[in-house]
């Protein structure tokens, strides 16, 4: 059995004979980070040849990337038509580097009800051209010049799929988890924004509620927004009432993050559908609403949602719609001192 050094160094090699001259330094210096954190045991049957083709065909693969849109393939290494060849089906990722892609690729790829058996997830350094041409792959601790960009390479292997359909199906869930993991890492600072903004009308505008400290609500927005809340998707809501039945409405243009608008009409939403404890307090004069949403985040971690409502009222003092936040407390929220969290303390 080769050791991981002298099977890379063979890769290297390989490398250096196949390629041209021009490319094989930068192959070369792609193939070595790409392999940087693997285990030898990841590599302990594994083929120079499989080694090396795979290498290789994930760096074809991420030769060309428009920056800000993620390229994603889903295949079956077959050795005539790629190469090298596997026992598993291979998704690779080429996209920017961001938060919780590795955990949220992985969740992904639980919910489908597969099995991993392998997972690379390099960051490189690269240069490219204004075509999305790979012209440099730098070393690691390498500056973070203008044009540097910093990149996400991820491999995975999973049990062997054949249907069409489900290679294809595999392809759009992994795209859709990446456009959600963009999403809430974009509008991150928006959503904590909005929460300020709330502060601050509260603060010119006290609402008129009943049994509830309108400062210790402030202050826990305040809580959420120091660290203490993963913020993932916000959409503000008007509380309408049609043929006798309680709706709440979105309000266009107001969606961020993984509640970012997908060009269809505003969404309305039957009562029937929402949580118990957000329909009971719907019409109440309470100003927060802190409860559990009905469905599993798929970004970050997979637990159940956290839901912080804002009411709105208007000026008799009646609920009109509510902001809504979605995410995650942080960890940081279960291990510090209930008496140092608002609302709860």
């Amino acid at each position: 059995m080769l050791v991981k050094d002298e099977l890379l160094d063979r890769v290297v090699a390989r490398v250096r004979e196949q390629l041209p001259e021009d490319q094989a330094p930068q192959v070369e210096e792609f193939v070595r980070q790409y392999y940087a954190w693997i285990t030898a045991e990841d590599l302990a049957d594994r083929s120079p040849i499989d080694v090396y083709g795979a290498a290789v065909g994930h760096w074809t693969f991420a030769k060309q990337r428009t920056p800000g849109e993620p390229k994603v393939r889903v295949y079956n290494p077959q050795f005539d038509e790629h190469g090298w060849q596997s026992t598993h089906t291979v998704i690779e990722i080429v996209t920017d580097d961001m938060p919780f892609l590795v955990d949220s690729t992985r969740m992904g790829i639980n919910r489908e009800g597969y099995t991993i058996h392998l997972m690379l997830h390099p960051i490189m350094k690269v240069r490219r051209d204004d075509a999305g041409q790979l012209v440099e792959v730098l070393e690691p601790d390498a500056q973070d010049d203008e044009g540097v960009l910093s990149e996400s390479v991820i491999r995975l292997e999973i049990d062997r799929q054949t249907e069409p359909g489900v290679l294809n199906a595999l392809h759009e869930c992994i795209t859709t988890v990446l456009r959600q993991v963009r999403a809430a890492v974009e509008d991150w600072p928006d959503m904590r924004e909005r929460v300020r903004e709330i502060v601050s009308e509260m603060d010119e505008n006290p609402p008129r509620v009943e049994d509830e400290d309108p400062e210790e609500a402030e202050a826990f927005l305040e809580w959420i927004a120091d660290d203490n809340f993963t913020f993932l998707g916000y959409r503000e809501y008007d509380l309408l009432t049609e043929d006798g039945e309680d709706l709440l409405r979105s309000v266009p243009g107001t969606g961020l993050g993984i509640l970012r608008e997908t060009g269809r009409k505003p969404h309305s939403l039957s009562f029937a559908k929402l949580p118990p404890e957000v329909r009971r307090l719907a019409h109440a004069t309470n100003l927060l609403n802190l409860t559990k949403a009905n469905s599993r985040s798929t970004v970050h971690r997979p637990s159940y949602l956290d839901y912080v409502g804002v009411k709105r009222f208007d000026a008799e003092g009646e609920a009109t719609g509510e902001r809504r936040f979605l995410g995650l407390y942080a960890f940081s929220a279960y291990s510090i001192s209930a008496f140092e969290v608002p609302i709860v303390r």
